[in-house]
């Protein structure tokens, strides 16, 4: 069966990476499952047809013979469920491969967004100034949880997995910020994830579609 998920036809950040349609095209490099994208523009987002796949009216979708899913950890999970290389074979590690992806999404993201949001929607505000600090301590506590959690190693729990991927994928939201330079060894571990020939090949088909001329 084919499988086929949605992404922007012009995705905000230029081809970044930082569209979420990224952590779907990577999980799927790794799995080795080829895979064809439907572009959507803003405002097909918010027509039915697409509302039928996606009822907040975002990307990126899944589709699968009957399946239609939305959501990428759900998504993530899916792929990794699916077929092999993301999630490992033994119960417990496979278990706490799972954590880790929740961890990412639930707990490291939230102030992340946070930041992104007062540094780029909010800055024209009046409070903006005062509120920033406020959002930066927040989210400090947490990346120095994780890399106290990381340490010298490669990977959150031995090898690679779904965990690291939604991990790699929310931390590089950090990147203009400045932030994530600040934790040395969250940094190169950010920087092995987007040396990963999956990551690789999924950022390029991500740029081309947001290159000029496109």
């Amino acid at each position: 069966m084919t499988i086929t998920i949605t992404a922007f036809d012009r995705s905000p950040d230029g081809g970044k990476g930082l569209a979420r349609d990224t952590r779907v095209r990577w999980a799927l490099e790794e799995v080795g499952q080829p895979y064809e994208v439907r572009l959507v523009s803003f405002a097909a987002m918010k027509e039915p047809a697409h509302l039928a796949l996606h009822p907040f009216g975002q990307i990126p979708t899944y589709e699968e013979g009957d399946l239609a899913l939305f959501e990428t950890g759900a998504i993530v999970f899916h792929i990794g469920e699916r077929y092999a290389g993301l999630l490992p074979d033994e119960a417990n590690a496979r278990a706490r491969a799972l954590m880790w992806m929740f961890a990412a999404i639930n707990t490291v993201e939230p102030p992340i967004l946070d930041l992104v949001t007062a540094r780029l929607f909010e800055r024209d505000q009046p409070w903006a100034e005062a509120r920033l600090p406020l959002v930066e301590d927040r989210l400090h506590p947490r990346l120095k949880q994780l890399s106290a959690h990381l340490g010298e190693a490669d990977w959150l729990d031995g090898g690679f997995s779904a965990g690291d991927l939604m991990m790699v994928s929310v931390l590089l939201r950090l990147r203009s910020s400045g932030i994530l330079d600040e934790y040395r060894n969250l940094a190169a571990y950010v920087a092995r994830g987007e040396a990963r020939p999956a990551y690789e090949r999924a950022f390029a088909d991500q740029l081309a579609i947001n290159a000029p001329g496109a």
